[in-house]
């Protein structure tokens, strides 16, 4: 499957935005879909991930109760919905997608990925 991010910019922070990332084929529905960041000089790290069909989420600590994942498998989307930004958040936000029914935190168990879209938050 082929990913295109989208929906980055500069925000204040206690900002929103709205992530999106498109993907290619029908299958869509057959991947797990993950949300990962990177700040500059710092590792790759998990942010959101999300079932099969929807129904199940798992969120990093660092932005439970502020970010939501979804997804809309008849557009082959998934979001990821940003609210009461920080600073901290500032980063290249990736979306990746994952064969299988397990969900994984680990940047390695991700088959594809986009090509990334900036999120700089303001203090």
């Amino acid at each position: 499957v082929q990913l295109q991010a989208s929906g980055g910019g500069l925000v204040q922070a206690g900002g929103s935005l709205r992530l999106s990332c498109a993907a290619s084929g029908r299958t869509f529905s057959s991947y797990i879909m993950g949300w990962f960041r990177q700040a500059p000089g710092k590792e790759r790290e998990f942010v959101a991930t999300i079932g099969r069909n929807g129904g199940t989420t798992y969120y990093a600590d660092s932005v439970k109760g502020r970010f939501t994942i979804s997804r809309d498998n008849a557009k082959n989307t998934v979001y990821l919905q940003m609210n009461s930004l920080k600073p901290e958040d500032t980063a290249v936000y990736y979306c990746a997608a994952r064969i299988g029914v397990i969900f994984s935190t680990n940047v390695r168990s991700y088959d594809s990925w986009g090509q990334g879209t900036l999120v700089t938050v303001s203090s």
